[in-house]
């Protein structure tokens, strides 16, 4: 039986979307076929199944319900649907967005005539959580209108008043109370998040969530939709967070909202594109299939509620699109005591149930009673099971997708066998502080040493398959930058352009130049030498440094890297404090003017940690020059200190730090960067980190990773956002190439990556790496780690001037797979230089003369190390 119902139309959508004719029954048998049958569905036929009803919706949910009991028997938990015990903390009800059918969100001056704030006090907030905890239960649930600041003034004055810069700053800190004053766990709802604020909030919240809604854009776009007038609400922008969830690790939650003027397909491309983000990031922990229920006093008051049947049609399609390990909900309170027909349809989750706040966003529908519901969902032949708000398989997960901070909360609310929560357990307050283990020595103790000789234990880690996401939606992603496009352009133009005027090459001369080869390529590199010739001279420049890797241990999910390790994984290491101080000062014993310290994103490392290291160098050696930090460690040492990033580098400088290097950049494409990294910082908070600490007076290098899956095209982009920022800030010492090393790079093992740059692209882009960043960036500086000595003098002679460092001790590239070594001595350098014809002198990181002290010290040790210390003491 099929019908002919539609989801209600909202006012203003155009005719182009008005509903489409029933499906024929011939269509509708063949859609229920292929979901009996476990076929991938696409979106018509979802949008067949969308519209069942009668004999072929029991059909379709039948399906959906042994999809679901598949998903529970896999998940070891058959025959249990779970629920949240939960308080509701709406922090605060303005809002910059009008969506029409809320009636959450309200205006300062109603707050005021009730006598409430702009937001919740935290008395207020912890009143109610207290509440709940004497009552078991264990989610806090915080929902709050969308930043509210940037429309009203008074919110912005609530704010001020009480110290904090945003609403993100105050959501942060009322989840810290509620931690350590209540036991409560915090699941946070603040609306669109910033990959940023992600950061900022991962390490107080076990999970959030935001609802897609809807992936039709002509409801937000299109005068009398439903969103319309609420940039937040913009379909592209809501996946963009949806994203950044799967990027930044965090256990999420999202959903539709149903019959608020979408059509069928316009809600089965929504479910794909839920299933798109959860195939990729493995982070969306829950579906919510919310109905719409219109309410007195909105713009679509009029419009009819969504039907029962509208709603349990679109869980079971929900289901055979997202699949059995899919947590797939429906709001209780709103499906008017039909619980059994939800069940029927394949949800195994009621959501948050409170036995102490009403559903302040349906405030006239009542949470049922628990006990009602366990007795509903024993007639349908389920057990009801208390869950927390982090699920239960990410909860058994671990990390990277629960922060330690919220380990000990977590764990003393959970059942260690199941990963649901221990009914029974005692809630309450327990401090939110750094990991007890800190920042002491651990790890393989000879990986420094034996890396040149012996190798790693294995070319991957052992969660390989899980921790980069998924490798076949990369794949896909991928596939148009494996073999690299060509170009049909005028190459002698360029190259007359070049020769008269680099500043004047337009981006098409800029392109034909980038995939110059054969004779072009020749002159190009001669072009690009001369004017190296003209603006820095003959002379080549190296620096005597120490690379210190303090750690290893990292979660990003970066694909490129062979460095990055599991704290269980054989090469994992991490160095104290004295023994990065030891490392800086055997450095200095040999001539060392810089030490240049990166480490991985170690999740039990406090956002202070930088500081300790930067200080703990200069207390041991203070003439020493320290160049420390990239981007992405920036923004997780000010996120994990809750100070901005101006707050945190100024910090950071006054400890100790002098410069930036300019790394984790990679590709400042995000087109490119999301196959590289999972979690990596997104090219407009690089720009961010750079520009502020250009401004503060700390001085960076940039860097460009290249021959992976880019394009010449996207090189052309990163080095023209280069220079837009040296004209505003003059901040770059140099700029750095950086060839991909591919060997025991994860995303070529996985197939997607080229197999590095070619012999061509090397010499393309250091060329034009000189010609287009000139006048603005002077040196250029070619790696030797990377491309060995002969590599490193050709580059010379194409428009390079610098060599970088002696580095002493260097792991990243060596565990990617470089086989030339881990460090150069001052000879070694010296003849790279004469191998290109060229004279050679040491500077200093801002390019400097170098005292004739350290020149001794250096010239008397060749600049390298009498031999590496262990990473363990005896």
């Amino acid at each position: 039986m099929t019908s002919s119902a539609q989801p209600p139309q909202a006012e203003g959508p155009d005719a182009a979307h008005r509903p489409s004719a029933a499906p024929t029954a011939n269509s509708m048998r063949r859609a229920l076929k292929r979901a009996r049958d476990g076929v991938a569905l696409d979106v018509a036929e979802a949008a067949v199944l969308l519209q069942a009803r009668g004999a072929d919706l029991d059909d379709l949910a039948a399906s959906a319900a042994r999809v679901r009991d598949a998903g529970l028997e896999a998940a070891g938990r058959p025959g249990v649907i779970t629920y949240s015990k939960s308080v509701f903390i709406p922090l605060t009800r303005l809002c910059r967005d009008k969506c029409h059918y809320c009636t959450f969100v309200t205006v300062p001056g109603k707050l005021r005539r009730a006598g409430h704030g702009m937001f919740m006090s935290p008395d207020e907030v912890l009143d109610i959580a207290r509440k709940g905890a004497e009552l078991g239960c264990k989610e806090a649930l915080i929902t709050l209108g969308d930043k509210p600041e940037d429309r009203w003034p008074e919110a912005r004055e609530w704010l001020d008043a009480h110290g904090y810069d945003d609403t993100i700053a105050y959501v942060r800190a009322m989840a810290i109370r509620i931690l350590e004053e209540t036991g409560l766990l915090p699941h946070l709802n603040p609306g669109v998040l910033s990959w940023t604020d992600f950061q900022r909030l991962k390490p107080v919240a076990p999970s959030m969530g935001m609802m897609l809604e809807t992936t039709a854009t002509r409801l937000w776009s299109e005068p009398g939709g439903p969103h319309h007038g609420s940039p937040d609400k913009e379909p592209a922008v809501r996946l963009r967070v949806l994203e950044d969830a799967g990027r930044s690790s965090v256990p999420f939650t999202s959903g539709l909202l149903i019959g608020i003027g979408e059509t069928y397909e316009e809600r089965a491309d929504s479910l794909f594109a839920l299933r798109r983000i959860a195939r990729s990031y493995h982070g969306i922990q829950e579906l919510i299939i919310q109905n719409f229920r219109a309410k007195p006093d909105t713009a679509m008051r009029g419009m009819p509620d969504a039907e029962l049947d509208d709603l349990v049609a679109t869980v079971a399609v929900a289901r055979h699109i997202m699949g059995p390990s899919v947590c797939l909900q429906a709001p209780p309170n709103l499906v008017a005591g039909e619980y059994g027909r939800l069940i029927g349809a394949g949800i195994d989750d009621w959501g948050g149930v409170s036995p102490v706040t009403i559903d302040h966003v349906n405030p006239e529908r009542p949470w049922p009673r628990i006990d009602e519901l366990a007795e509903k969902s024993g007639a349908a032949g389920f057990s009801l099971r208390e869950r927390l708000c982090i699920y239960p398989e990410f909860v058994q997960r671990g990390e990277p997708w629960l922060d330690p901070r919220l380990l000990p909360h977590v764990r003393a609310l959970a059942d260690p066998e199941t990963g649901l929560a221990n009914e029974d357990a005692e809630v309450r307050g327990l401090p939110w502080q750094e990991p007890d283990e800190g920042f002491s020595a651990s790890g393989r103790t000879d990986l420094h040493r034996t890396i040149d000789t012996e190798g790693r234990t294995g070319d991957r880690r052992e969660d390989f398959d899980s921790v980069y996401g998924d490798w076949g939606a990369l794949r896909e992603a991928a596939a148009p930058g494996m073999v690299p496009s060509r170009i049909d352009a005028d190459v002698r133009q360029a190259l007359s352009v070049a020769a008269d005027d680099p500043t004047k090459l337009s981006d098409a001369e800029a392109l034909a130049l980038l995939h110059a080869d054969g004779e072009a390529l020749d002159a190009l590199c001669q072009v690009a030498d001369d004017v190296r010739r003209s603006v820095v001279g003959d002379e080549v420049t190296y620096i005597v440094t120490r690379n210190i890797n303090f750690t290893n241990v990292c979660y990003t999910g970066c694909r490129f890297c062979a460095f990055a390790q599991r704290r269980t994984d054989a090469d994992a290491y991490t160095l104290s404090l004295s023994q990065v101080a030891d490392r800086a000062e055997q450095a200095w014993d040999v001539g060392a003017v810089e030490v240049c310290m990166q480490g991985g994103i170690h999740p039990d490392l406090p956002g202070t940690a930088y500081f300790d290291i930067a200080k703990a160098v200069k207390e041991r050696v203070p003439g020493m020059h320290v160049h420390a930090f990239s981007p992405m460690e920036v923004v997780n040492g000010a996120t994990r200190t809750g100070m901005s990033i101006r707050e945190w580098l100024t910090e950071a400088k006054a400890a100790g730090l002098d410069s930036i290097p300019g790394t984790a950049a990679e590709i400042l494409d995000d087109e490119v960067r999301w196959i590289l990294t999972k979690g990596k910082l997104p090219t407009a908070t690089w720009i961010e980190v750079v520009k502020t600490a250009h401004e503060l007076g700390i001085r960076s290098s940039s860097t460009m990773m290249y021959g992976h899956v880019d394009q010449p095209r996207h090189w052309l982009g990163h080095f023209r956002t280069l220079a837009r920022i040296q004209q505003e800030t003059g901040g770059f010492t140099e700029f750095v190439t950086l060839p991909f090393i591919h060997t025991n790079a994860p995303v070529y093992l996985a197939g997607i990556a080229r197999p590095g740059p070619t012999a061509r692209d090397n010499r393309a882009v250091t060329a034009m790496a000189r010609l287009l960043l000139h006048p603005h960036i002077p040196n250029i500086q070619t790696s030797w780690v990377k491309l060995g000595q002969e590599g490193a003098a050709e580059m010379l002679r194409s428009g390079a001037n610098d060599l970088g460092g002696t580095l002493m001790e260097e792991t990243i590239s060596r565990m990617a797979g470089s086989s030339y070594g881990s460090y150069r001595s001052i000879q070694d350098l010296v003849a790279i230089a004469d191998a290109a014809g060229r004279p050679s002198r040491p500077r200093t990181t801002l390019y400097g003369e170098v005292p004739p002290e350290r020149m001794t010290a250096a010239h008397a040790s060749d600049g390298h190390l009498p031999e590496l210390l262990p990473v363990l003491g005896d």
